[in-house]
C-alpha cells in the first residue's frame, strides 16, 4: 500500500509501462465531500483575503452589508469596524468602544469572566438613513447605544432619528427575563408578557424580518425565527424546539389589559425533519441560522433554515426550505389549548373571538384602527394562546440537505439566485463550526418540489478550526464574507478556473456560475454568445455538451511513461466532484493494461489522504 497525500504522488515504478489516468463521468451522489481546498492553496491563487483580527479584539459576530456604500460593517468586542468590500485590507477603518472601567468592574465583582463576558461585544448594526447607523452592545452587561455616523471616517455621537428597533433579548443581568422588544421611535416600548414559559420559554433568538402581508402597509408583519426550551407538556422529556413568532407591525398594545405588551404575538413550530418508517420522524431542532430568499413577489419569499440536532442518538446538521403560504396557513389554524384529565396539548376546538386572535388592525381585514379598540375577550384569549397547535412543515416534507456522517455542523446559510443556461438556480454557501464553507446547489430532479443536492466545493476560510458566525453575501462585487472569534474572511462566489482545463471537467462540475466558453472555463454570463459556452447544470453530462469526452465511454485518457528505476508523479485529485480518477499501467511488450490503485478519499488529520493499492 502506498499513501498518497493532496494533489499529487511519488511513485516508483519497477518495470517499463505507460499509465493511463481516466477522468469519468458520473452521476451525483449523497456521499462524503471528496477533497477541500485549502487556505494555503486559496492564498497562493489570490482567491482568499483574511483580516486575523485585532489584537485587543475578537468574536467579529455582527455583519452589515451595504452595497451602495461599498463597505461591510462589523460589530466586534470593544470594536466597530468597516472593510472595504473589493478588498477587505484595502481601508479598514474602525471605533474603539469598550465599556468604561466602573462598568467593567462591577461586571468583575457580579462573578462575570472579565476577558470573555466584561467587554462591550457589539451586537445591533442597522441602517438608519444615509448618514448613521445605530449600533448597540452588551456594555458588560450595561448594554448602550449609540448613532454612528458613517463617511470618510466612522465617528460616534448622539443624534436623534427616526426608527423601529424589533430586538429578540434577555432583560435582566441573571438572562431570565426574555423578551421580545420593540424600541425607538414615536410610541411606547412594547415587549412580550413577562415570565410567561407559554409565551417564550429560554429562547435563543436567530433573526427578524419585516415581512409584507398585503399591499396595505397596515398589515405589514414582523416574523422572528428563535429556538426554545419545549412548553411543558409538548414533550415528555426537555427538548429543544425551533420556532417563528409573528408580530403585527401596528400592535401598540391593549387598553385594560396587556397594557404597552404585544396583543398579536402568535408562534409555531418549525419542523425540519426525516420522514421514517411507522411515523417515526428523525427531528433536527437546534435552529441556527435562517435566509430569506427574496422572490418577485415581496410577500413570499422562500426562506431557507439551518438546523442541528442534540440528540442523543446521532448528530447531524441539515438544511429545511419553507414556503410563506404554509407558515400563513399554520397562523391561520387552530391553536394549542390545554385541556383533558392530562392537562394535554390539544387545539382548540371552541369559538375564537373576533377579530381572530394575531390579525392585525386595519381596513384590509376588520376595520379596527389599533390594537388598543380590541375586544377584551381578543386580548384575554391572546394572552393565554400564543402557540398555534399545528406545525410548519418544510417544503417537500423533508429536508433539502442532510449530514449525519462528518465531524462537523452547519451554522450559517447565505443563498444566491444564479441565472444558468438550462433556468435558474439557488446556490448555497454553508457555514459549519469547524471554519469551513459548503457551496451546495439545489437541481429539480422532474419538478422543484423535488430537488437534488449536488456538493460543488468545500473550502476551509481560517487557518485554524473555528465556527463561522456571521455570513453574509455581495451580488455586486461577487463575494462572500465571513466573520468567526479570530477575523473575517473574503472568497469570490466562484472559481471556474479550479475545475481543470477541459470542457468535460467544466460540465461535470455543474456549477452553475462557470461555462466552458470554448477555450476555458469561465464565468457564465446570460447575455454571452450561444454559440461557443457549453453548460449542463441539470444533468452535468460531459457527453452532450464536450467534444473532448471519449465516446460512449464519457472518459478523459492521459498517458504517462515511466522508467524502471525513477518516479512518476500521479494526478489523484479531480477537478470536479462529479469525476473519478483511477490509473492503469501496461508492461513492456504486453498487450493487457492493469489497475493499479482503487482510490479511496478519506478525511484524516484535516486532510484528504488517498490509499492507492498496486
Amino acid at each position: 500500500d502506498i499513501e498518497i497525500h493532496y494533489k499529487c504522488v511519488s511513485l516508483s515504478i519497477w518495470v517499463l509501462m505507460f499509465l493511463s489516468a481516466f477522468e469519468v463521468c458520473r452521476r451525483p451522489t449523497k456521499s462524503n465531500i471528496l477533497c477541500s481546498l485549502f487556505p494555503t492553496e486559496m492564498l497562493e491563487s489570490n482567491n482568499l483575503l483574511t483580516f486575523n483580527g485585532l489584537a485587543n479584539s475578537s468574536a467579529y459576530h455582527s455583519f452589515l452589508l451595504d452595497e451602495e456604500r461599498g463597505r461591510l460593517f462589523v460589530g466586534a468586542k470593544d470594536h466597530v469596524l468597516s472593510f472595504n468590500l473589493v478588498d477587505i485590507n484595502l481601508d479598514m477603518q474602525l471605533i474603539s468602544w469598550p465599556p468604561s472601567p466602573s462598568r467593567r468592574d462591577e461586571c468583575k465583582w457580579a462573578g462575570k469572566d472579565v476577558q470573555k463576558e466584561c467587554s462591550n461585544f457589539i451586537k445591533v448594526l442597522q441602517p438608519f438613513n444615509q448618514t448613521h447607523l445605530y449600533v448597540c452592545g452588551t456594555g458588560a452587561f450595561h448594554p448602550v447605544c449609540a448613532y454612528v455616523e458613517v463617511g470618510k471616517r466612522l465617528e460616534v455621537h448622539p443624534s436623534h432619528i427616526n426608527g423601529e428597533l424589533y430586538a429578540g433579548t434577555s432583560a435582566d443581568f441573571m438572562g431570565r427575563d426574555f423578551a421580545i422588544f420593540r424600541t425607538l421611535g414615536k410610541h411606547h416600548p412594547i415587549r412580550t408578557e413577562q415570565h410567561d414559559s407559554r409565551w417564550l420559554n429560554d429562547p435563543r433568538f436567530i433573526s427578524v424580518h419585516l415581512i409584507p402581508e398585503s399591499d396595505n402597509p397596515e398589515d405589514d408583519k414582523i416574523y422572528l425565527f428563535f429556538r426554545e426550551n419545549a412548553i411543558d407538556g409538548e414533550q415528555i422529556s426537555k427538548a429543544t424546539h425551533a420556532r417563528i413568532g409573528q408580530l403585527c407591525k401596528n400592535d401598540f398594545g391593549g387598553h385594560r389589559s396587556l397594557v404597552n405588551k404585544w396583543t398579536t404575538f402568535l408562534k409555531a413550530r418549525l419542523i425540519c425533519s426525516v420522514p421514517g418508517l411507522n411515523g417515526i420522524d428523525t427531528h433536527f431542532d437546534e435552529l441556527q441560522d435562517v435566509f430569506l430568499m427574496s422572490s418577485k413577489d415581496p410577500k413570499n419569499p422562500i426562506i431557507y433554515a439551518v438546523f442541528t440536532t442534540s440528540s442523543n442518538i446521532f448528530k447531524g446538521s441539515a438544511v429545511c426550505m419553507y414556503s410563506m403560504a404554509d407558515i400563513r396557513r399554520v397562523f391561520l389554524g387552530p391553536f394549542a389549548h390545554r385541556d383533558g384529565p392530562n392537562y394535554q396539548w390539544v387545539p382548540f376546538l371552541g369559538r375564537v373571538p373576533y377579530p381572530r386572535p394575531g390579525t392585525c388592525p386595519s381596513k384590509t381585514f376588520d376595520g379596527f384602527e389599533s390594537t388598543k379598540d380590541f375586544p377584551d375577550d381578543v386580548i384575554t384569549f391572546a394572552r393565554s394562546h400564543p402557540a398555534m397547535y399545528n406545525p410548519v412543515f418544510p417544503i417537500n416534507n423533508r429536508p433539502i440537505i442532510i449530514k449525519t456522517d462528518v465531524d462537523y455542523q452547519f451554522t450559517q446559510i447565505v443563498v444566491d439566485r444564479v441565472e444558468a443556461e438550462d433556468g435558474q438556480y439557488d446556490v448555497m454557501f454553508i457555514g459549519t463550526d469547524m471554519g469551513t464553507v459548503l457551496k451546495v446547489v439545489s437541481i429539480p430532479r422532474g419538478t422543484w418540489h423535488d430537488l437534488e443536492e449536488v456538493l460543488l466545493e468545500e473550502m476551509t476560510v481560517f487557518r485554524e478550526p473555528t465556527a463561522i458566525t456571521a455570513m453574509e453575501l455581495s451580488t455586486k462585487q461577487q463575494q462572500l464574507y465571513l466573520g468567526s472569534t479570530i477575523g473575517v474572511s473574503q472568497m469570490p462566489l466562484h472559481r471556474c478556473d479550479v475545475y481543470g482545463k477541459a470542457c468535460a471537467e467544466c460540465c461535470l462540475a455543474r456549477d452553475p456560475y462557470c461555462a466552458w466558453d470554448g477555450s476555458q472555463c469561465s464565468r457564465y454570463f446570460p447575455t454571452a454568445k450561444r454559440r461557443t459556452r457549453r453548460q449542463d447544470i441539470r444533468n452535468g453530462d460531459p457527453l452532450t455538451q464536450s467534444d473532448e469526452a471519449d465516446g460512449e465511454r464519457g472518459l478523459l485518457d492521459k498517458t504517462m511513461y515511466g522508467v524502471e528505476n525513477s518516479s512518476s508523479f500521479l494526478e489523484c485529485s479531480p477537478k470536479s466532484q462529479r469525476a473519478l480518477i483511477y490509473w492503469q499501467f501496461q508492461r513492456h511488450g504486453e498487450d493487457r493494461k492493469q489497475e493499479v490503485c482503487s482510490v479511496m478519499y478519506t478525511v484524516e488529520a484535516k486532510r484528504p489522504v488517498i490509499s492507492i493499492t498496486i
